[in-house]
């Protein structure tokens, strides 16, 4: 059984989806959790389904200011995140040739900058608290091998798995392990949000003929986020029912 025994956890994008599974298994674990989110309501859902061990915050991943008093609040409230878990994302199912400026701007804001911002932010006081942790980045499958729809989606999540490579390369020496997770197709407001049809041929093309549980993506995260991953890093587990299998 995976135990955390109150170790700090920042979790961004946990008000819904994978973003609150994870959070409430980090609780679950015995993490003390702080469930960030733009949406404030939904992150303080988050913390009611875990009593007493997350707390709700407000961030816009793509605000440096924001993602800064996430940090400053955290230090002084909390302490130092042993766990941070970069989770928030968003997109939008059309043909690239359909896209508008402001779209691919929005994308690869919130997916790959929002990471990087959280990133740097978070990591200066880890380096300096000098206990190593652990970083988990959630990118997803389309920056593995492509989706149909979310051409630039994709390119910012796959830039999001080249830079938890290379960034965990940087923090070795630190003691600071860095992954990521690739979700396939999961039982999100995202997916939700698709054509029917497009639902119904990726549900047929996944070997196991259905969707990810929020809960079953978070499971990979919690393990990166353990000490039972204590000598991974670098890594890139793709969470997807068989739809992509790599070598």
């Amino acid at each position: 059984m995976i135990k955390l025994d109150n170790t700090i956890c920042l979790v961004t994008g946990a008000g819904s989806g994978i973003g609150r599974a994870i959070a409430v298994q980090l609780a679950e674990a015995g993490g003390m959790v702080v469930a960030a989110d733009r949406d404030i309501d939904n992150a303080r859902d988050t913390a009611a389904a875990s009593t007493g061990r997350i707390v709700a915050r407000y961030v816009d991943v793509t605000e440096h200011a924001a993602v800064s008093e996430l940090r400053d609040g955290v230090l002084k409230d909390l302490g130092v995140p042993k766990v941070l878990v970069n989770s928030a994302g968003w997109d939008r199912i059309e043909p690239f040739m359909d896209n508008t400026r402001e779209f691919w701007e929005e994308v690869v804001a919130i997916n790959y900058l929002g990471p990087v911002e959280v990133c740097r932010s978070f990591l200066e006081p880890m380096i300096s608290l000098g206990e190593g942790g652990k970083v988990v980045n959630i990118a997803s499958d389309a920056g593995r091998v492509g989706s149909t729809g979310e051409t630039v989606y994709a390119g910012a999540k796959g830039g999001v798995v080249a830079f938890t490579k290379s960034l965990a390369r940087e923090v070795a020496r630190f003691k600071i392990n860095v992954n990521c997770v690739c979700p396939g197709p999961t039982d999100t407001p995202l997916f939700k949000a698709q054509p029917d049809k497009i639902k119904e041929a990726l549900t047929r093309a996944i070997p196991f003929r259905r969707i990810a549980k929020p809960e079953e993506v978070a499971g990979a995260a919690v393990f990166f986020a353990s000490d039972m991953a204590s000598f991974v890093t670098g890594q890139v587990l793709s969470v997807s029912g068989g739809l992509t299998m790599v070598g």
